[in-house]
């Protein structure tokens, strides 16, 4: 039988109090060691292997993984679950940094804990980090502290985050379909100018001196000039893609632009409208149910939508109910919501149940994406399939023509 070896392992930990400690601890493995820190009470942030020098994670810069709206979904949700049940500040972010799998996630909870220990605000140390935790988020913390109820923003941090992560994925799922269809048309397309063009030029070089029909011409053309045409496409694809998301970033007139074409598109038009509003009144419902008051509410919801018109609409709303009105009053005059929406608002203003009128109007949105989406992939398919029988057809009928013109020119010299 193998004696299990025994190692010492240097840590840094918190207490119950949230104070720093340091010492060393004998077990077999860097996991054994955390749970018997664990089973004392305190929460290990480091591991050590004494003599080595090593930490047990290892942050490589600019490989850290990009967090993701899921994973502050999962953030916000075991954040909500450990300040309810009566855990500091300290110690619920000590474990989180811990426990997230995200070395981006991890990082930057680290600098909030730490900023948290200086004597800022949660809030304030979220705001710091604000590459990793939307304003969204940093606002309905800064509320929940003001007003006692941390836990509770949390939770419906966490809810909105899992409704619009639920909504991007089926968004995504009903878009995988034609992506992967038109990749393995453009690939197809490419392996056959590449490889299978050339063999039937070679044959039709063998078996006549006739000329070749225009279209065959334009294939073998191509086939040609694949060897700079397909990295010249590559380039050219990779640099408008990077342009127009710079244009899109740094000019917000263009971006504005682009976001009422985006509404305006057959098809597409609907669906952008409806991801839009469902956006916009989940965010605001979410606001205003924490407290959060309504300019500073309209002011974070035109930013959060990911569309510039309804940021334009919220400025507007933001004047209006400067001015007194009721904010239902200039939703009216933009066409971008319906009048199912404002009506649904201007009830909730009246019966003082705004947020519940929002929430309501946000998941019948969602139901309305999810419906169009399905609607959207099932009458993708066959125009994918006609596409691709298309394509295919046009290469066949062009590599095949040759061959009733050679027969025709053999024919003639027989005769």
């Amino acid at each position: 039988m193998t004696a299990t070896l025994i190692k010492q392992f240097d840590y840094e930990a918190l207490d119950a109090t949230g104070k720093r400690t340091k010492g060393r601890i004998e077990a077999s493995s860097d996991g054994a060691a955390a749970t018997t820190l664990r089973q004392q009470g305190v929460v290990p942030l480091t591991l050590t292997e004494a003599g080595k020098g090593l930490k047990k994670e290892i942050q490589i810069p600019g490989l850290k993984s990009r967090v993701k709206l899921k994973d502050l979904a999962v953030f916000a949700r075991q954040f909500a679950t450990m300040t309810s049940s009566g855990l500091s500040l300290l110690r619920s972010l000590a474990i989180l940094e811990e426990q997230t799998g995200k070395p981006a996630l991890a990082t930057a909870i680290r600098e909030v804990r730490r900023s948290v220990e200086g004597g800022t605000s949660l809030s304030a140390a979220f705001a710091k980090q604000d590459r990793v935790f939307p304003r969204l988020m940093i606002a309905l913390v800064a509320a929940g502290e003001t007003g006692g109820f941390l836990d509770q923003a949390l939770d419906r941090i966490a809810t909105n985050f899992e409704k619009d992560a639920q909504l991007r994925g089926k968004i995504k799922s009903a878009l995988t379909y034609p992506t992967l269809v038109v990749a393995f048309s453009i690939l197809m397309l490419t392996g056959v100018l590449i490889f299978i063009v050339p063999i039937f030029e070679h044959m039709f070089k063998q078996l006549g001196n006739a000329q070749l029909p225009l279209p065959t011409r334009i294939l073998v053309g191509t086939s040609h000039q694949m060897w700079w045409l397909a990295p010249l496409l590559i380039a050219i694809g990779v640099a408008t893609t990077i342009g127009v998301r710079r244009k899109l970033h740094d000019d917000y007139a263009w971006r504005l632009a682009f976001d009422r074409l985006k509404l305006r598109l057959p098809v597409f038009g609907s669906l952008f409208t409806k991801i839009a509003i469902s956006r916009f009144s989940r965010n605001m419902g979410t606001l205003l149910a924490v407290g959060v008051p309504i300019m500073q509410s309209l002011d974070i919801v035109g930013g959060t939508t990911g569309n510039a018109v309804i940021a334009e609409a919220m400025k507007d709303v933001q004047n209006a109910v400067r001015d007194g009105q009721a904010m239902s009053t200039p939703l009216g005059r933009h066409t971008i919501f319906p009048p199912m929406v404002t009506q649904m608002i201007e009830v909730g203003e009246e019966t003082g149940q705004m947020s519940a009128m929002l929430d309501k109007v946000s998941d019948f949105y969602d139901q309305e994406v999810e419906a169009s989406t399905e609607s959207l992939t099932a009458a993708l398919e066959p125009v994918m399939v006609v596409l691709m029988g298309g394509v295919i057809g046009v290469m066949v009928v062009c590599l095949y023509l040759p061959m009733f013109s050679i027969y025709q020119h053999i024919q003639g010299a027989g005769s």
